[in-house]
């Protein structure tokens, strides 16, 4: 096909895009499972190799795998914004050796791992296409860095893409044309000799460009089935290891060149959430994968519940027995709460308010329980009851009060009138006082609580192999001496791992406070103890609280030291600090330590953007290597509970001090257990990764921090959440 033939023609559908009226949408019933868009084999949303516009819901996640030769990649794929995608990818390159040392690597292939983002400019529109900007191994080892502007539209069950590249999608080697802004757009430089995770921010949009496109097209009545076609302007030159040992001494053989520009696939879909993918690319090459997305940031998201608060039996008989003694009210106020996992502390009748203090740990959302503890008492409380007050308090300190009359919560119950309830709702910071109440019901302290669940340690990415695992079980309890002192424990013992192949030693030239992660691997398969830590709670003004732990915090650091927090109730930041002293443990995680110890702390700064969701919190003092610097952490927490996050450190080591990677950073996400289950749950199951772990920018990890702590003690974190009051 004549090159200036195809130019011409993308230049057409670009004008199209932009002149065009046709708008239409995709009928569920011909179009099924078409919700979400697909993902190309670089793991972000896209085409075959390409790279569209389009977004997932701001919450969500996704997993995609695919396989084309010589690359074999895995991405994780989070979207804390409707216009942000942020992916971690991790390849396998199969044309080249981790080293020539068989001793040390084997057999194994070389990895790689990236960061990619796209950010969308303009969302589509009647005349107007979805446009994106994005990056590809940003801080990485720049081996598959390109950028791109990219623009898609729909017209009825075609989606049409178009774009520019430069990087390793600048195939056609035209003219930038930012060269009319600077001339350091001319040319680009490939850095070579780097520790990787550097932003080389010059190179960004530099060099030649490329025009690039392609179709998705939606097979009616075929279960969303997709056709994908696209113009590839990936440079199979220039990307990865292409000339073998010429490229890269450990690499042995090239890269297959490309017979074709044009590349055709097909997905299917078999829900919604899981895509099966198989392309033919480059002419002469057969790739396949598969991916796995899900929108979970909103209410009832992925699960719906099945677990209405309980209408109590024969209510109207037990308000008319309560009329005769507060004392009644009180012991029928305790067993319906604990019906409903909300553990009454305390109780009291004044001026016809009937006030209960409780702690839980059931819901996430604090609106709910308290919306369930008022519908307890007007159930069962007599009819001289005005008012209605429930108190919550969490490790013996007292969190937030909220109180209504009763006429109103009854009025706006029955359809869930929760906006209208919210007018006459007051919300208070809350005094707890243990003494000022008339029911005072005997707790049997001390008080364990504990659970069995399976354990897993993992070890990605060493060049003495790509995986290490290791199965066992853990035994976890919290144990109360009293309301405010607290015993956590986590023991491990392992069941089968493969660490024994384990290999890799530290090259960190400052104390090792992370990197003989391979020795606590190895050394503690048996029985382990990865917490046993004793904890102090207090109260100490109305908006600052304090907590003292000692004991073994985490699998390499035992210690002792403290922690305080200001946390203004009506407002939306807090600022605390924290001091320790540290130990490092020996490696088989038991109870002996080791020579090396340090005294590190922070000050503490958190932020809540009210109308986002997005905490900024940052963390300045003296890490655990001894250097010293800013821990900059950035998380987005959704309806569903959902919290996504991201983070970096700056310290005051050299890059060389530092090691590969550069700089400290990474991401995680906390996924709330009650989204796949019909019923709530405060548990959360969390993923964090950092693309290498070194030494420095560590700090000490320890249960129970005080911002975690007193999440519910800031009139925001309730409010957020008001819509579940009558859930």
């Amino acid at each position: 096909m004549d090159f200036f033939l195809l130019k011409r023609s993308f230049i057409t559908a670009l004008l199209f895009f932009f002149s065009s009226s046709i708008y239409s949408s995709i009928n569920d019933y011909i179009y099924p499972k078409s919700d979400y868009p697909s993902y190309s084999n670089y793991g972000t949303t896209g085409l075959i190799q390409l790279p569209t516009a389009r977004m997932m819901p701001a919450g969500s996640l996704a997993l995609s795998w695919s396989d084309i030769d010589p690359y074999l990649r895995g991405s994780i794929i989070a979207y804390p914004f409707s216009w942000l995608e942020a992916s971690y990818q991790y390849t396998d390159i199969n044309n080249a050796l981790y080293s020539d040392v068989t001793s040390f690597s084997g057999n194994q292939t070389y990895k790689d791992k990236s960061f990619d983002f796209k950010i969308k400019l303009i969302n589509e529109g009647v005349y107007l296409p979805d446009i994106s900007v994005g990056g590809r191994d940003l801080a990485g080892t720049g081996i598959f860095s390109s950028e791109y502007l990219v623009g898609t539209k729909r017209f009825s069950n075609l989606d049409f893409t178009l774009g520019i590249g430069w990087g390793m999608l600048s195939k056609d080697k035209l003219s930038n044309p930012f060269e009319v802004l600077s001339d350091r757009f001319k040319s680009r430089e490939y850095e070579t000799d780097t520790l990787g995770g550097d932003f080389n921010v010059d190179s960004f949009f530099s060099g030649p460009a490329s025009l690039f496109g392609g179709i998705e097209y939606f097979v009616p009545n075929s279960r969303g089935m997709r056709i994908k076609l696209e113009y590839d302007a990936t440079d199979y030159d220039l990307e990865g290891f292409p000339d073998g040992n010429k490229s890269f001494k450990f690499a042995f053989k090239p890269v297959k060149r490309p017979d074709s520009r044009v590349n055709v696939g097909i997905v299917y879909p078999v829900s919604n959430n899981l895509h099966f993918k198989l392309s033919y690319v480059k002419g002469n090459t057969l790739s396949f994968g598969f991916s796995f997305q899900a929108a979970l940031g909103g209410k009832h998201a992925f699960t719906k519940k099945n677990d209405p608060p309980k209408q109590i039996e024969n209510a109207n008989i037990i308000k008319k027995v309560n009329e005769k003694k507060d004392e009644f009210v009180y012991l029928t106020s305790l067993k319906y709460l604990a019906e409903e996992k909300l553990y009454l502390q305390h109780a009291d009748i004044s001026n016809d308010e009937l006030h209960v203090v409780y702690t839980q740990s059931n819901h996430q959302s604090h609106a709910r329980s308290s919306g369930r503890a008022l519908r307890v008492l007007d159930q069962i409380a007599p009819d001289s009851i005005k008012s209605l007050r429930a108190s919550n308090i969490n490790a013996g300190m007292g969190m937030y009060s909220i109180s209504m009359p009763r006429s109103e919560y009854q009025k706006n119950e029955k359809n869930n009138l929760h906006v209208l309830a919210k007018e006459s709702v007051e919300l208070a910071s809350f005094e707890y006082k243990q003494k000022d109440y008339s029911f005072n019901p005997e707790v049997g302290f001390p008080a364990t609580f504990w659970r069995v669940t399976p354990s897993l340690k993992s070890q990605i990415g060493g060049p003495d192999g790509f995986y290490f695992g290791g199965l066992g079980i853990a035994f976890q309890s919290e144990t109360l001496f009293r309301r405010n002192i607290s015993w956590l424990n986590s023991v491990t013992h392992g069941i089968y791992d493969n660490f024994d192949d384990l290999k890799l030693e530290s090259d960190s030239i400052i104390p090792h406070v992370r990197t003989d992660i391979v020795k606590y691997l190895k050394q503690s398969t048996g029985l382990a103890i990865t917490r046993s830590q004793l904890n102090y709670f207090s109260k100490i003004s109305d908006q600052t609280y304090i907590k003292f732990s000692g004991g073994i915090f985490e699998p390499m650091f035992s210690g002792f030291g403290g922690e305080i927090l200001y946390r203004p109730f009506n407002g939306n930041y807090g600022i605390g600090a924290e001091i320790w002293r540290a130990y490092q443990r020996q490696y088989n995680q038991l109870f002996g330590i080791r020579d090396y110890r340090i005294n590190t702390g922070h000050i503490n700064f958190y932020y809540k953007e009210p109308r986002s969701e997005v905490i900024i919190a940052l963390k300045g003092g003296r890490f655990l290597a001894g250097d010293s610097g800013v821990n900059f952490d950035f998380s987005r927490r959704f309806k569903s509970g959902l919290r996504i996050g991201a983070f970096f450190s700056l310290t005051d080591i050299s890059k060389t001090e530092f090691g590969e990677g550069s700089f400290d950073k990474g991401f995680y996400f906390y996924v709330p257990i009650e989204l796949f289950s019909t019923k709530y749950s405060k548990r959360n199951t969390g993923f964090g990764l950092r693309p290498i772990t070194r030494d420095g920018a560590q700090y000490l990890i320890h249960g129970l921090n005080l911002w975690g702590v007193t999440e519910q003690a800031q009139s925001v974190n309730i409010s957020r959440d008001f819509d579940d009051f009558y859930d």
